[in-house]
């Protein structure tokens, strides 16, 4: 008999099985087979299992139950994780639910956010930069919800500003579009910018905000070392426009995902919802002037209708065709039998 990992083996005269779990120590238990031989052919069979077994359970890996990346202190970074970007996405009460949604989309999208319960709307919106940074974010998206669904997103640099507000249109949300693009949870995202970004000082400014807020920090705890899809930002109309696409092959096929929305630009500031108005949009029309602009339209459409009407009623003659009495002379009425 001789001990295998804590197991007593009967062992057999081949030198094989002998090589592979005999070590220096054995040499009497070997001799012991060799005088015996017949005694150990038995368990040959339960030899050769218990040695394959050991030899797998040494080549075994055994895998944590968590990710490193799941722990609170977080080792896997080693000093590695220096952009410490953390973006805290919420909103106000009264907020409509397409809004909701798209917080929701956002928040899966970018693992290095955080969130925080809805604010009342008589808050002022300094307050953000105190909830901000007991959340410990430097960043910031605050969805404002308005009467009838309108939505004004808030980007902020914490503490010091600057800010920037835009008004949400085409808002169309994942569950909404139902593309067949999809991307791993946690992922990093490549940035795509239009060139038009590069050409005004407002624009650069965006772009950089967009950089920070958007862009996943290398080595972030939470992310994944994925880059599988790409938020392009587009310049058309004055406006921003948001897209997000998968990666579909290394040729660079893309499928889109979602979500979709368009940032029209209002003002930027100097300071954190606060501060001097660095840039103001000469071309924004708020949703209630442009509403009314389309009622407006609309009756004008009534009113050119009942003024045609009026016209074609006091333009139409009385007689269309001036009759002589003795055209009826010989007219015959057709005889029925």
């Amino acid at each position: 008999m001789v001990k295998v990992r804590g197991k007593k083996v009967n062992l057999t005269p081949s030198e094989h099985v002998l090589k592979d779990l005999v070590g220096p120590k054995g040499r009497r238990a070997v001799q012991k087979i060799k005088k015996h031989p017949q005694n150990h052919k038995k368990n040959l069979a339960a030899a050769v299992e218990v040695a394959e077994l050991a030899k797998k359970k040494a080549n075994e890996v055994v895998l944590p139950d968590s990710r490193k990346s799941d722990e609170s202190n977080a080792p896997l970074s080693k000093g590695r994780w220096t952009n410490k970007q953390r973006v805290l996405i919420f909103g106000s009460r009264g907020i409509s639910f397409r809004g909701r949604h798209i917080m929701d989309n956002l928040r899966r999208l970018m693992p290095h956010t955080k969130k925080e319960s809805k604010m009342d709307k008589r808050d002022k919106l300094f307050a953000i930069n105190e909830i901000a940074e007991m959340k410990n974010c430097n960043k910031t998206l605050f969805f404002e919800g308005r009467i009838k669904g309108d939505i004004y997103l808030w980007m902020s640099n914490i503490p010091d500003g600057p800010s920037c507000k835009f008004l949400m249109e085409n808002v169309s949300t994942m569950e909404e579009l139902k593309f067949t693009g999809n991307c791993l949870k946690g992922s990093r995202a490549l940035l795509s910018f239009d060139p038009t970004f590069e050409t005004a000082p407002h624009y650069q400014m965006m772009k950089e905000m967009f950089m920070q807020i958007f862009g996943t920090p290398y080595h972030y705890p939470k992310s994944q070392p994925f880059i599988d899809h790409v938020f392009t930002f587009s310049i058309l109309d004055n406006r921003v426009w948001f897209r997000n696409y998968q990666i579909m092959e290394e040729d660079g096929s893309l499928v889109e995902i979602g979500p979709r929305f368009c940032l029209n630009p209002i003002r930027i500031f100097e300071a954190s919802f606060n501060g001097k108005t660095i840039w103001s949009n000469p071309h924004y029309v708020t949703p209630n002037k442009y509403r009314s602009m389309l009622k407006k339209a609309n009756a004008g459409k009534y009113e050119n209708k009942l003024s045609q009407k009026l016209e074609y009623e006091n333009s139409r003659p009385e007689f269309s065709y001036k009759m002589d009495p003795s055209d009826e002379i010989f007219s015959v009425e057709p005889q029925h039998e």
